[in-house]
């Protein structure tokens, strides 16, 4: 570019001199000089502009010595450990320049690796894969550094908007994407369950054969199909640190004791069982989990396997609705480094394990759902009937966003009430309302506090 600008200030040089040529003077003499002069000190510094500039290419080093012997720690879940120490063999050899550095990866599952980050920053992981629930806290502690601006644009291109927005505070991008996977859906035994769009058929079905139904209606995560369902909403708004502002609430309303009287209604059946893994699922000819579960129940269900997005039921009102819930996501991050060689390293790592090449590769070896929009096409992706299921449901989902750590045991303590049948059938609306409030102050009270 710079080159560009001294070409059209000699074109003019030349320009000048042709003008000169149409006459004879002094000043026609001092005007060819000082533009030749002009175009000389232009020349200069497009020079030092085209150093500057390779200076800046070069400031990230590909000397080996610059990196070997370097340690870091990555953290990611238990069933991926393999496949990452065999994705970081082929980053070492796609950037030679890391060779000499010592990686060790642990397995600490997306869940808990928020929490111990926190509480030990110094000591814990480098890179480490999170739950998108935990990105607000994260950034709040000061324990994620921002995605590198080199990948910033690329990693918002080649990610579906819902994991991108995942994994931005504020107008921050702060992480990673990996999956577009962490939601759930209805797992069902055909040979029991006839309908599986109808709540109720499906509680029918299980009671008539003697079989479980499990959905725990007790997690503030699970919980939200019913309040969703009906049109409710439970949000909150961050500002750039992760802090807490606002919570945007109404579940202390008409559609809330709709919502509320549902999972009532479920929680009476004989067929129900709160739950939602299937591992721990006995004689259960339904679960509403997720795609990590579904070679567990691939097995309990054998050639009678099927999924179906989550069914609709009718209301107390006399109204259908969908069953909603959150759709999440699984988030890479970076722990902010003092060492900026170091830094890099992790970037860069980062970047390529949540890259088109690796999240294919993931998928194909533990069936994590891609959020890269290219994986998303692939015929084997779209051709798995759990993903399948999920990305029907998550059409009625609601992204998940960020939400304080004590909104999840309040959450619990709701579902333990239905479960527990201090909420009854017999319970009065106003009497329901009044829990409904309860809640709905004590989750407005937790942004109010920041």
């Amino acid at each position: 570019m710079k080159k560009n600008v001294v070409s059209v200030l000699l074109t003019g040089v030349v320009a000048a001199s042709m003008l000169a040529g149409c006459g004879s003077s002094s000043s026609d003499t001092a005007a060819t000089t000082a533009a030749t002069e002009a175009a000389a000190e232009a020349e200069t510094a497009a020079a030092a502009d085209d150093a500057a500039a390779e200076t800046t290419e070069s400031a990230v080093s590909t000397d080996p010595a610059t990196y070997d012997g370097k340690e870091v720690k990555v953290w990611v879940a238990d069933n991926v450990v393999d496949f990452t120490n065999d994705e970081i063999s082929k980053f070492q050899q796609e950037y030679p320049q890391y060779a000499g550095v010592n990686f060790t990866v642990e397995p600490v599952g997306e869940g808990d690796a928020a929490s111990n980050v926190i509480t030990d920053v110094e000591g814990a992981a480098d890179v480490f894969g999170f739950a998108q629930d935990q990105i607000a806290r994260l950034v709040s502690a000061g324990a994620l550094e921002e995605v590198n601006p080199d990948y910033v644009d690329d990693v918002k291109s080649r990610n579906d908007e819902g994991s991108v927005n995942a994994a931005t505070v504020g107008d921050t991008l702060y992480a990673y994407p990996l999956t577009s996977d962490n939601g759930y859906f209805l797992y069902y035994d055909s040979s029991v369950v006839t309908d599986p769009s109808d709540l109720d058929k499906i509680i029918s079905d299980c009671e008539a054969a003697g079989k479980n139904f499990y959905f725990e209606i007790n997690s503030g995560w699970y919980q939200t199909a019913f309040f969703f369902g009906t049109g409710c909403t439970l949000t909150y708004d961050t500002d750039s640190d992760g802090n807490f502002t606002n919570c945007n609430i109404d579940y202390a309303s008409d559609k809330g004791v709709v919502a509320l009287k549902e999972m009532i209604k479920l929680a009476s059946s004989k067929s129900f069982q709160n739950g939602s893994s299937a591992g721990d699922a006995t004689n259960f000819a339904a679960i509403v989990d997720g795609t990590w579960d579904v070679d567990t129940v691939k097995q309990a269900f054998g050639d009678n396997f099927a999924c179906a997005k989550l069914p609709s039921f009718t209301g107390s009102d006399g109204n259908t609705y969908q069953l909603s819930g959150f759709s999440g996501y699984k988030l890479l991050g970076v722990k902010p480094q003092e060492d900026e060689d170091k830094l890099q390293i992790c970037d860069d790592l980062a970047n390529y394990l949540s890259g088109e090449e690796a999240q294919l590769a993931r998928y194909q070896s533990v069936a994590w759902g891609p959020s890269n929009t290219n994986d998303q096409q692939n015929a084997d992706v779209q051709a798995d009937v759990a993903l399948t299921a999920l990305n029907d449901q998550m059409q009625y989902d609601v992204p998940q966003g960020q939400y304080p750590g004590d909104y999840w045991s309040l959450a619990t303590g709701l579902g333990d009430d239905v479960i527990q049948k201090n909420l009854t059938s017999d319970t009065s609306d106003d009497d329901l309302m009044a829990a409904l409030q309860t809640f709905q102050d004590t989750c407005i009270s937790y942004a109010s506090a920041q």
